[in-house]
């Protein structure tokens, strides 16, 4: 999974003026948690844009005076009004513990469904997985390729090795939904005619053969 570099400080005072005061000159306050104990810095709120203003997902390397820690974006809390970030929390991560995220699941391929007018319905836009941190994909990837009218998409399509996927295995991701101008799959019409014309060229041929055992006799 890709990364982005955070910038701070650490804070000297935690209490409500000393807050107020740091978003008056455009910095967020934030806490790190999951290590021996929290960890309170300050950023500039235009440091977070690549991060939290992204349908994407990364890790963060935040530097500290030097000191450099890999984290997560747990939570974050807006303005009601205005939409400026007024807090975010991060949660410390090491290469050899699992961690759990919500990863954005992408729809690739042209579906045989849509094709002949069926409508794409994607169920479900983010996935929660578990993994070490070099295992997290930065997407899923829903191929719809095969899919026609009629089909759902489950969880199971899309499992790895390399991390869990913490849904159940009945978990709906997407189906392609009948409409108005939907037609028969032109493909299984094809097979059918095919099948179609292999059992009267059968029919035929016993058909045929019926007068020379006839002869025969």
């Amino acid at each position: 999974m890709k990364s982005i570099t955070i910038n701070g400080s650490k804070r000297e005072v935690v209490g409500k003026k000393a807050t107020a005061a740091l978003r008056n000159a455009g910095m967020v306050p934030c806490v790190v948690y999951g290590g021996d104990e929290p960890i309170h810095f300050q950023s500039p709120e235009l440091s977070f844009n690549k991060l939290v203003y992204t349908p994407d997902v990364h890790t963060v390397v935040i530097e500290l005076d030097g000191v450099k820690i890999n984290a997560i974006l747990q939570d974050i809390q807006f303005h009601p009004v205005t939409d400026r970030i007024l807090h975010i929390d991060f949660y410390q991560i090491f290469d050899d513990k699992e961690v759990m995220m919500e990863i954005p699941v992408r729809v690739s391929g042209n579906s045989r469904g849509v094709k002949n007018g069926g409508v794409l319905r994607i169920v479900t836009r983010k996935l929660r997985v578990k993994a070490i941190p070099k295992n997290l994909p930065d997407f899923i990837n829903a191929d719809i390729t095969e899919m026609k009218i009629g089909a759902k998409m489950y969880i199971t399509a899309v499992k790895e090795d390399t991390f869990s996927i913490l849904h159940t295995d009945n978990t709906v991701i997407c189906q392609i939904r009948t409409s108005r101008v939907a037609v028969e799959d032109e493909e299984t019409d094809e097979e059918e005619a095919e099948g179609a014309e292999g059992a009267e060229d059968a029919e035929g041929a016993e058909g045929t053969a019926a007068p020379e055992a006839a002869a025969a006799q």
